[in-house]
C-alpha cells in the first residue's frame, strides 16, 4: 500500500485547508482510513478516522472543525480543516488500516500562523 498525502502548507489562523491522501497498490475500499498528526515535541495523536462503510470518528478536541471523508472511486481520503489555530500546526499523516495491518503515508506539514 502506498499513500501520498498532499495539501499542507502555511495558512493563517482562522483559515481552512483540505488535505488529501491518495492510495495505490491496494483495494482502497477495504481499508479504514485514519489521519494522525504530530506537533513538534509532542506525541502523534489521532485526528479522525473513517471506516469502510463511511462511519467517522474524531478527536474530541477537533469535533466541529475537522471533517474526514473518502472517495473510493478516487482512492482518496480527505481531511477538511477549518477555523484553524496555531496549535493545529503539525505534520499530518494518513494511514490505511486493514485487519491488524497499518500502512503509513509520508506526512504533510500544516503550519498555522497567528
Amino acid at each position: 500500500v502506498q499513500l501520498q498525502a498532499s495539501g499542507g502548507g502555511l495558512v493563517q489562523a482562522g483559515g481552512s485547508v483540505r488535505l488529501s491522501c491518495a492510495a495505490s497498490g491496494t483495494i482502497f475500499g477495504a481499508h479504514a482510513m485514519v489521519w494522525y498528526r504530530q506537533a513538534p515535541g509532542k506525541q502523534r495523536e489521532l485526528v479522525a478516522s473513517i471506516t469502510t462503510g463511511g462511519s467517522t470518528n474524531y478527536a474530541d478536541s477537533l469535533k466541529g472543525r475537522f471533517t474526514i471523508s473518502r472517495d473510493n472511486a478516487k482512492n482518496t481520503v480527505y481531511l477538511q480543516m477549518s477555523s484553524l489555530k496555531p496549535e493545529d500546526t503539525a505534520v499530518y499523516y494518513c494511514a490505511a488500516v486493514r485487519g491488524g495491518s497499518t500502512n503509513w503515508g509520508q506526512g504533510t506539514q500544516v503550519t498555522v500562523s497567528s
